[in-house]
């Protein structure tokens, strides 16, 4: 499995670069928008296989994000994984209600995370 399009909603450099050097390795391609509006900009400009989203983000957040996806017809069955530190019980909850496909809390684990985030992208019992 490789050549994926990753988008990666995140105002964090840093997470953006871990990320991106994971999932360049395993033959992903990113895309980065730093705030929630340019996401959903980029989203629907260039539909990605697949978009990681921070909660919290300036602009719109990742609430927000995930709603205004899933507003658009062609985006509904889009994965949206919330990659998230926001933690405190209930918030999966809410995140899978505005949208979200998956959640995955930071600090992610760099030798699982590729493996966790594939299952969004090849669906069961689809060969790899």
């Amino acid at each position: 499995m490789s050549g994926y399009r990753v988008l990666y909603i995140e105002d964090n450099e840093q997470n953006y670069y871990l990320v991106e050097y994971i999932l360049r390795v395993r033959g992903h391609a990113l895309t980065w928008a730093r705030d929630g509006r340019a996401g959903v900009d980029l989203a629907l400009r260039d539909t990605p296989d697949l978009i990681l989203l921070d909660i919290q983000l300036p602009v719109l957040d990742g609430y927000g994000v995930a709603r205004a996806l899933r507003s658009h017809s062609g985006l509904q069955s889009l994965p949206i994984v919330a990659l998230t530190s926001y933690a405190m019980p209930g918030d999966r909850e809410k995140a899978l209600a505005a949208g979200c496909t998956g959640y995955i809390e930071k600090p992610i684990n760099p030798t699982t995370f590729a493996d966790e985030i594939e299952v969004y992208l090849c669906p069961p019992g689809a060969e790899t």
